[in-house]
């Protein structure tokens, strides 16, 4: 099960879906210096990856959990770390917040 093939989603994808009232759950494993500087996506929960071993079962391991950070190199590997831990739908947003351009939350 740990080399399952991560899957990766869009940012416009998360847009359209937060925007249509989804209710997603997005985590922001950048650090904390990153978020206060640059914002986070409104209703996303801020989870340094440093601190995402200790912090992992606040989340339900078969909803649909997409991960951010600044590129997508951190979140790829919370994905692989949630993988690992037995969760079995979670997402890579590909390009992190640098391919971002919906609404910021600070």
């Amino acid at each position: 099960m740990t080399n399952q093939l991560i899957i990766n989603i869009l940012p416009l994808d998360v847009k359209e879906r937060l925007k249509r009232g989804e209710s997603l759950v997005i985590v922001d494993v950048r650090e904390v210096a990153e978020v206060v500087r640059e914002g986070m996506i409104p209703r996303a929960k801020h989870v340094p990856l440093s601190n995402l071993a200790d912090r992992y079962q606040e989340f339900d391991p078969r909803q649909e959990t997409i991960l951010v950070c600044r590129s997508g190199g951190r979140s790829h590997k919370a994905c692989e770390f949630l993988v690992k831990m037995g969760y079995s739908n979670v997402k890579n947003m590909l390009g992190g917040m640098n391919a971002w351009d919906g609404d910021i939350e600070r």
